[in-house]
């Protein structure tokens, strides 16, 4: 098949929206399908465009087997609000024209991935030119986090957001979320079950597993065999609740046994090193490597999973996976009755979101039971095994994609291969 993904976010970004799309497009292209993506240069998590892709503007590549066609788009280096909204309405301007000379390569599958609702009428129109099916895929839902997290206010303007995006969620032949409670999100938006399909995000169970022998971090972060190790690896953004990760180191800096590991990057980076100050039992560490990810979540004695309230259910970490994959167990900040709630329950401690004693209670108490800490963990592997491996994931997206060719709007010319 040919496929068209449309993501603003896109590899080598290493971690979030982009490494899915990119991981995505990837394995197709790997099974023999023709693969474009049009995308951003990569930003993400760093909220500054890589260097090599200042310029030009616009650009075609070859990575791994795909073809990517970049479009520029706006960075702020503090984003946030209106700020947000513009950052994503720049890329759907300037890659419209790109998108739309898509339609002319007659793709049989476009896929638009958001949050960027705001490309999704782009997405939608180049499927419609060429007879293509027009699938949405929603990482989070964009409209409600923004509000919930008061990052937009306004009855008015809430009301306004969430008509447009009802209206643009019902045009497309599909839309897929990555959790149960996100696909409930979309029935309740008044999508009809039909369109609906659940892809959740995946990890690669055979690259990242759980690791028989002490991790080369250890040493290389002087962490002493007898220490326990609480983890957070990912992005550092305002969905994340970080601060209470150094609130509850502060707690128990009287036990020398455990030590606080923080990895990643993100917006949120002067906050969380101003937290950290003077805590000696809190190590920063920046984003690493992907050929290192199995070491880095195999440091790990127990992994950190905070997340604020008024994300939940609108969001599903992406990092769950691969602390999950890692066979170690979870502390999650959600509440009992959420999905990541009912997840971590069974391989992990679930604690209320910022309560900071409850947080440090939990890593506590999993440091002081070696065996609990390995059964969680063997629940935690197993639940990556049948709920999240890569391979049946992409593999029943792909079935549910084929499908016979709508009859396209206009009739295009085609253009030479």
């Amino acid at each position: 098949m040919k496929i068209l993904i449309y993501s603003a976010n896109y590899a080598p970004e290493p971690t979030g929206i982009g490494k899915y799309s990119g991981e995505m497009a990837e394995w197709l292209a790997s099974k023999g399908h023709e693969v474009r993506v049009v995308a951003a240069p990569p930003y993400y998590p760093n909220w500054k465009v890589a260097e090599g892709y200042q310029w030009p503007p616009y650009r075609r590549e070859w990575l791994n087997g795909v073809d990517v066609w970049r479009a520029p788009l706006w960075v702020p280096s503090q984003p946030g609000g209106v700020k947000r909204v513009l950052h994503l309405l720049s890329f759907a301007l300037t890659s419209a024209p790109v998108m739309l000379r898509q339609a002319l390569w007659s793709p049989d599958v476009v896929l638009t991935v958001a949050p960027a609702m705001a490309c999704a009428p782009v997405g939608w129109l180049t499927a419609r030119l060429c007879g293509a099916t027009a699938w949405l895929h929603v990482q989070d839902f964009e409209v409600d986090v923004a509000f919930q997290m008061n990052l937009l206010k306004g009855r008015k303007l809430k009301a306004l957001a969430l008509w447009l995006e009802r209206g643009l969620l019902r045009r497309f032949d599909k839309v897929s979320s990555i959790s149960s409670r996100m696909v409930e999100k979309l029935r309740f938006k008044g999508l009809d079950t039909d369109a609906i399909e659940l892809f959740p995000n995946w990890v690669d169970t055979a690259g990242v597993n759980p690791l028989q022998r002490p991790s080369s971090f250890r040493a290389e972060l002087g962490i002493r065999d007898e220490q326990t190790v609480a983890l957070f690896s990912g992005t550092w953004g305002s969905k994340q609740n970080l601060l209470s990760i150094p609130a509850a180191a502060r707690l128990l800096q009287h036990r020398e046994d455990i030590v606080f590991v923080i990895c990643g990057e993100g917006v949120m980076r002067t906050e969380l090193e101003a937290a950290c100050a003077g805590l000696g039992n809190v190590q920063l560490l920046p984003l690493q490597p992907k050929e290192r990810l199995c070491e880095l979540l195999g440091m790990a004695d127990v992994h950190l999973l905070t997340q604020s309230a008024e994300a939940e259910d609108l969001v599903l970490p992406s990092k769950l996976t691969g602390m999950l994959s890692s066979g170690r167990p979870v502390v999650a900040t959600c509440r009992t009755g959420t999905e990541l709630g009912q997840v971590v329950s069974h391989c992990g401690v679930v604690v209320a979101p910022d309560c900071v004693p409850s947080l440090a209670a939990a890593v506590v108490s999993l440091t002081d039971d070696p065996e609990r800490r390995r059964e969680l963990g063997g629940f935690a592997r197993a639940y990556a095994e049948t709920s999240f491996a890569k391979e049946p994931i992409l593999a029943r997206w792909l079935n549910a994609a084929v499908r016979p060719r709508m009859p396209a709007t206009v009739l295009p010319e085609q253009e030479a291969n």
